[in-house]
């Protein structure tokens, strides 16, 4: 048996144009089979757009697309019942029940009216909604939607999950559990896609496609994305810190200043001489030259914020599953 992962999702030179804007623009892709990939990018990135071609909602102006072997728009309905799609805002009966709202998707879903019951009732245990099966979603938290939206967009099982923004508005508990149960459906053998913009969120995925104005910026592991930074990150102690950082961005040396609690955060150029461990003394002293106290500086790990801060300044990461 081969170990080379399953394709499910290739896409080649998909774009979406509207009108005179372009959504999505000339981006590759392959997911394989199993994985939790995500899109992360800031609104108006191309996200939602690039998923609901890949459900075959839009077509593409260009490129094309196959999903589990099949072309997409074109044989979108043969894969109906293979796929769980979960919309960016909340879109299920309001006048049903969560009880309804499971059954309904049941049938829509094309599921054998002899299992119809049993499906329903295993995911109001699953997703611990029994005890609210006969409220209205209208009543639910932002939380308990979620739960229901993604209990329909699974109650089929099947084999790609598509989830735009799933925990948009939702408390970090319900976060949490939320994701707790991507990984458990991933487990299972599902291959999910998720976009999001957080990076707390987009750390968890298997791998990543950095999007930026409709384009991919990078694609890769997160752990692998980071890395290529190491080495570039200083964090500094230093008071009055709004004054640190004011001065910290006057230098060539440095590409973003962030506040993390008492820690300024220093992302430096990939040019700046001698990296981390040569730059935070000499930082160190440029802050106190200006007047200012600096009681730590250091090299410290790169996270995925400064992966996307130096993407956004036009740096090469990751992958070239597209080049931009």
């Amino acid at each position: 048996m081969s170990n080379t992962p399953e394709t499910v999702i290739e896409a080649r030179g998909l774009t979406r144009r509207f009108g005179s804007l372009t959504a999505v623009d000339d981006l590759d892709l392959e997911v394989s089979r199993g994985e939790v990939f995500g899109f992360l990018g800031p609104n108006g990135a191309g996200k939602s757009t690039l998923i609901r071609m890949l459900v075959g909602l839009l077509a593409p102006t260009e490129g094309s697309a196959r999903v589990l072997g099949f072309t997409i728009p074109g044989q979108a309905e043969s894969l109906r019942a293979r796929l769980g799609y979960m919309t960016q805002r909340f879109s299920l009966y309001e006048d049903l029940s969560v009880e309804e709202n499971l059954e309904f998707a049941a049938e829509i879903f094309g599921l054998p009216r002899r299992t119809r019951s049993e499906r329903v009732e295993r995911s109001l245990a699953e997703y611990g909604l029994h005890e609210r099966r006969q409220q209205r979603p209208a009543t639910l938290s932002g939380g308990w939607k979620q739960r229901l939206a993604l209990a329909v967009a699974t109650i089929h099982r099947p084999e790609i999950l598509f989830l735009d923004e799933p925990t948009a508005g939702v408390d970090p508990d319900n976060r949490r559990r939320f994701w707790e149960k991507i990984f458990e459906l991933a487990g299972d053998g599902a291959t999910v896609l998720v976009s999001t913009h957080y990076m707390d969120e987009a750390v968890r995925c298997h791998r990543l496609c950095v999007m930026r104005q409709g384009r991919t910026a990078a694609v890769g592991a997160p752990e692998d994305l980071t890395r290529e930074l190491e080495g570039r990150v200083v964090q500094l102690v230093a008071e009055p810190v709004d004054d640190a950082i004011a001065e910290l961005r006057t230098l060539d040396s440095v590409v973003s200043v962030t506040q993390l609690g008492h820690m300024v955060h220093v992302l430096l150029a990939p040019d700046a001489e001698g990296g981390a461990e040569t730059q935070a003394p000499e930082l160190a002293a440029r802050l106190r030259r200006a007047g200012l106290a600096c009681t730590l500086a250091e090299p410290a790990d790169p996270n995925l914020e400064d992966v996307f801060v130096a993407l956004l300044e036009g740096e090469a990461l990751g992958a070239p599953e597209s080049a931009s």
